[in-house]
């Protein structure tokens, strides 16, 4: 009979050792969970887009310290997702965060049903079948952008009321990736902040065909230069358009709005300001939730629906970085303030005005935003996506 109860209580101890191993990972006699977290970019820190979603890394390691364990893939196409996210699981990472816009991988949450997913900027968050463990996020970055394109507006306004320029000649430029409605949501954004302070500015938009393309940004934002925008703004991941407009100091007027990172250093004479999502709140809070056992919707504050998770200036998602005092025209700054604490308060809007629409897939499809049109309402992707009228042209 002892040798029975032996038996039980070394099987049960062993049970526990492997649980206690599995459960607690590097931490050893420190008695501290470690949760390994994955990540997988579709470039590498070179890029300005996913410098900044790094950033987002760097604060989970300082928030947690020897908790937690953080493996990265970098340079990974939307095609070939799944070998890293396998490698990942092998590597027994416990959450898996990804700034790429591969249908992959959902298919990984499916086939690791016990790994936590975050896909950011995805757009494939809410639907019927959608696993649990797979979750979607992203910021409310068109405040930023229209931010941003009320600096550029008090520029414009401040040369206009100079006699730098004429009005005719308030033409902004607009470098984006695609035709998509992220693009067109945030560049309409952008024009409405101009046009707030600067109503006669009009835009030409121009489109690259890829997202992380320093050559063809750099030359479109020529381009545009030449075609004589003394504002170019920016939907791509490079520092190609900030560039090009520094290039052009001493030769031609035009000032630079960037994204995703500061880069009054790469152009200190025509870098206006810029803006960035603010990957960090998710990322260290999502990891939080892994670390204690519990639902990642639970514990991420935001506006949440269903496993889909949104946020904005209000909550430190969006930034607007630092203005170029030396280029920015006078009271930027305080306009700047009041218009931020509008939007984190609800009290500006930002897709309303005498404007219509075109639908970019149907053109009956018409909106009038003279009764305003609210932007990430219910999802954290964007959704306008309407081209305005008579005000904004795309360029071929």
């Amino acid at each position: 009979m002892r040798r029975v109860y032996l038996t039980t209580i070394l099987a049960a101890v062993l049970v526990l050792a492997v649980f206690f191993s599995a459960y607690y990972g590097r931490g050893g006699e420190s008695g501290i969970r470690v949760v390994k977290v994955g990540f997988i970019y579709d470039t590498d820190e070179s890029t300005p887009y996913t410098y900044n979603f790094s950033m987002a890394e760097r604060a989970l390691e300082k928030e947690f310290g020897d908790q937690v364990k953080v493996y990265v893939h970098r340079n990974v196409s939307d095609s070939e997702t799944l070998e890293p996210i396998q490698e990942l699981v092998r590597g027994g990472c416990d959450i898996i965060f990804t700034n790429n816009y591969s249908k992959q991988f959902e298919e990984g949450a499916r086939m690791y049903p016990n790994v936590q997913f975050c896909q950011s900027s995805f757009n494939a968050g809410k639907h019927e079948d959608c696993p649990k463990n797979y979750h979607t996020f992203n910021a409310s970055i068109y405040q930023g952008r229209y931010v941003t394109g009320v600096a550029a507006g008090l520029k414009l306004r401040d040369m206009i009321d100079n006699r730098i320029i004429d009005p005719e000649q308030a033409l902004v430029g607009y470098i984006g990736a695609f035709s998509s409605v992220e693009v067109v949501s945030g560049y309409t954004a952008f024009l409405l902040g101009v046009r707030s302070v600067a109503p006669e500015a009009v835009m030409r938009v121009r489109y690259t065909g890829s997202w992380s393309s320093y050559t063809k940004e750099k030359a479109c934002a020529k381009q545009l230069i030449e075609e004589g925008c003394v504002i170019v703004a920016q939907h791509t991941d490079t520092i190609g358009p900030a560039m090009a407009c520094e290039e052009m100091y001493g030769k031609k007027r035009v000032y630079h709005v960037g994204y995703n990172q500061n880069m009054i250093d790469i152009a200190p004479n025509t870098s206006l300001i810029s803006a960035r999502v603010n990957w960090a709140p998710y990322v260290v809070q999502a990891t939080e939730a892994v670390l204690e056992n519990k639902p990642i919707e639970r514990c991420v504050d935001a506006d949440i629906h269903d496993n889909d998770a949104c946020g904005g200036l209000e909550r430190d998602w969006v930034e607007v970085l630092e203005l170029n005092k030396q280029l920015a025209a006078y009271g930027t700054e305080a306009k700047l303030n009041k218009v931020i604490e509008g939007l984190k308060k609800g009290t500006v809007e930002v897709f309303k005005g005498d404007y219509t629409g075109v639908s970019l897939n149907d053109p009956a499809d018409t909106i009038d935003l003279s009764l305003g049109y609210k932007e990430n309402d219910g999802v954290s992707w964007a959704t306008f996506g309407y081209l305005l009228k008579d005000i904004i042209t795309v360029e071929e």
